[in-house]
């Protein structure tokens, strides 16, 4: 194995700016997907579409996501990982741009799908550089954190979303807020990144661009961590991007409601994120995410599938604050699988990831033309239980095996 010791990794003291950075560069990345989720029904009426086909617009986007995260796992071996990051972010910001000028439907998938490269590069980097720069105890309160970023921009993006949208439509929201978000976390990244992050293979290692690739698909549990978050951020997909649309058209809330409740979500998601950082601490990060996977998935099925606005919502909150303690979680699982290659195997994560949300859009879309929520829920949400059993008998916690053999 070519891999470099955790020990000299341990030593390094993170920067002052590093960290909220990280968190601003992870917030970015969410405006996009909320403003889709909100406004879905409305962007859809500008072009004449369902909400079912509008919401193949996040496929694409995943699509993309998905391609090209994996093209970032050989990349990451060689490349600067703050340069990968900011040019993530320069995406992130050309494609708001392109989709809040877009006069068509065909425009708005193409340009839209380019905050599918933007993803690809910025989340992987971003999770990539916490391995670099933070000691092993100090992994998953970082992780917590950063997720904890890309959930309070539901926080703060959905009521103001909300707003903008309710005075100058979903063009203005991602022209005079979507875009100024993007372009102010390129220059916080540009600031308080170092200027050095390279892969440490490119001082180490003169190997293939996808010896990283050969690291990570040999390792079982590897593998298990990449299954089991594709089939977890299909669940997750179910509240992400169809719960706003649900209580519009099932309670026929407000789009003003509708925001208060994503921003609600919201909140919980970003609880989830702290408790989870804490929690791996104390049980571990195989059985913190086996168990936030299982829960995820429960409260999935559960939240079309009952005839109260108030219990419904109950509901949705409990799947959002579990799926953020899963992301915490599982994404501090799959940080220590392969420590010679976190570049790729990050990348090959978000791979996973985008790919479930992919697979959750594509499947939720068919299911909401065919049937209804109800069978949307009970299908995505499966996929969350069975993540959980992916987890649990197939990956493993390598800081927990190496602590076993030395003692």
């Amino acid at each position: 194995m070519n891999e470099k010791p955790v020990s000299t990794e341990e030593k390094r003291s993170p920067g002052k700016l590093i960290l909220p950075a990280l968190v601003v560069s992870r917030f970015a990345t969410q405006p996009p997907a909320i403003l889709t989720g909100l406004l879905l029904i409305d962007i859809g009426l500008t072009f004449e579409c369902s909400v079912g086909v509008m919401g193949q617009i996040r496929t694409a986007s995943a699509v993309v996501s998905v391609i090209f995260a994996l093209l970032m796992g050989a990349l990451s071996v060689r490349f600067n990982h703050k340069s990968l990051l900011m040019i993530g972010l320069l995406f992130l910001s050309i494609s708001a741009l392109g989709s809040g000028l877009a006069s068509n439907f065909s425009m708005m998938l193409a340009l839209y799908s380019i905050t599918g490269l933007g993803v690809a590069m910025a989340t992987p980097m971003g999770l990539t550089l916490v391995g670099e720069h933070f000691p092993l105890e100090k992994r998953p309160s970082a992780i917590g954190w950063i997720m904890t970023g890309a959930a309070a921009s539901y926080f703060i993006c959905a009521p103001a979303i909300g707003l903008i949208a309710d005075f100058g439509g979903w063009r203005l929201a991602f022209l005079g807020f979507v875009l100024p978000i993007c372009v102010l976390a390129l220059l916080l990244a540009a600031e308080g990144l170092p200027a050095t992050s390279k892969s440490p293979h490119s001082a180490i290692s003169l190997g293939s661009y996808f010896e990283g690739f050969k690291g990570v698909f040999s390792n079982r549990s590897a593998d298990a961590c990449l299954v089991g978050t594709a089939l977890s951020s299909a669940a997750w997909l179910a509240l992400l991007l169809y719960s706003s649309s649900f209580n519009r058209q099932r309670f026929l809330v407000s789009t003003g409601l509708a925001s208060l409740i994503l921003m609600t979500a919201s909140v919980c998601f970003v609880v989830g994120n702290l408790v989870s950082g804490r929690l791996t601490k104390r049980l571990g990060r195989k059985p913190s995410t086996v168990l936030t996977a299982l829960f995820t998935g429960i409260f999935v099925i559960s939240y079309t599938n009952v005839p109260n606005l108030w219990l419904s919502l109950v509901l949705g909150f409990l799947g959002s604050l579990f799926s953020g303690m899963r992301f915490t979680a599982s994404n501090s699982l799959t940080l220590e699988q392969v420590p010679g290659y976190r570049g790729t195997m990050m990348s090959i994560s978000t791979a996973a990831d985008q790919g479930g949300a992919a697979l959750g859009a594509a499947v939720g879309g068919l299911l909401l033309l065919l049937f209804n929520y109800e069978g949307m829920a009970i299908s995505l949400g499966s996929m969350g239980i069975a993540a959980a059993i992916v987890f649990q008998f197939l990956a493993i916690d390598p800081t927990r095996a190496e602590a076993r053999g030395h003692s």
